[in-house]
């Protein structure tokens, strides 16, 4: 007497391609369901961190250039929370400092160093010079120099576009900055946009940082006479 086998069993799915492709993509997405939704209702996802505020518009203007020529494939800005990260770069990244960066810059690879606390580490005139020539500041860099950048004007006509765009998924401007940024703009080269950008990579962040510890320590008590 043959004995009734069940259809789902590990067999049938050890012998079944599309069932084991199915099956596999079911319990994935759920996993997926899980781990995500959730943090789209945690504060420290949604909303931002203490000294972080959207944008200026050169600096939005310069985040785009960062995009265009591709940086993001060779910087990431995503501090890990690995000791050796830490102790390079500084405090490790936080979703809350990323909540008006659409899309998130966080990147993987590191052909490059990671540029999230990069910001007033070096100077404006540093940072012209490394678009311009890396090797003049860097002997070992590989990476590919921006001259034109120097030379190109900054394109102004579609600014508030873009802010008005930022502003439907949630980036706080208000109707004066998207008025006024075609002014904050004007005279301005992509390398002025480009190096606005990088300088205030972090900033907030290590601040923010500063004043708590310095709020956290004891004041200093008289000296008795």
């Amino acid at each position: 007497m043959s004995e009734k086998r069940s259809f789902f069993t590990h067999e049938t799915l050890e012998k079944n391609i599309g069932w084991l492709i199915i099956c596999t993509i079911l319990v994935v997405s759920i996993a997926g369901l899980v781990q995500i939704v959730p943090l789209f209702f945690q504060h420290s996802t949604t909303e931002p961190d203490a000294g972080i505020k959207p944008y200026s518009a050169l600096r939005l203007m310069g985040r785009d250039i960062y995009i265009r020529e591709g940086c993001v494939g060779c910087h990431s800005q995503q501090v890990r929370t690995l000791q050796g990260d830490v102790e390079r770069y500084g405090h490790y990244s936080t979703a809350g400092e990323s909540v008006y960066d659409h899309p998130f810059l966080w990147g993987s690879k590191r052909t490059g160093p990671d540029l999230a606390r990069v910001g007033g580490r070096y100077s404006d005139d540093w940072q012209r010079i490394h678009l311009r020539n890396p090797r003049d500041v860097v002997p070992e860099s590989v990476m590919p120099s921006y001259a034109w950048l120097e030379k190109t004007p900054l394109q102004t006509n579609d600014v508030r576009d873009r802010m008005r765009a930022l502003r439907r998924l949630g980036v706080p401007y208000t109707d004066a900055e998207i008025e006024q940024a075609p002014a904050t703009l004007a005279g301005k080269t992509e390398e002025d946009a480009m190096v606005a950008y990088l300088q205030e990579l972090g900033i907030a962040k290590r601040n923010v940082r500063v004043d708590t510890a310095a709020a956290a320590q004891p004041a200093a008590t008289p000296a008795k006479e």
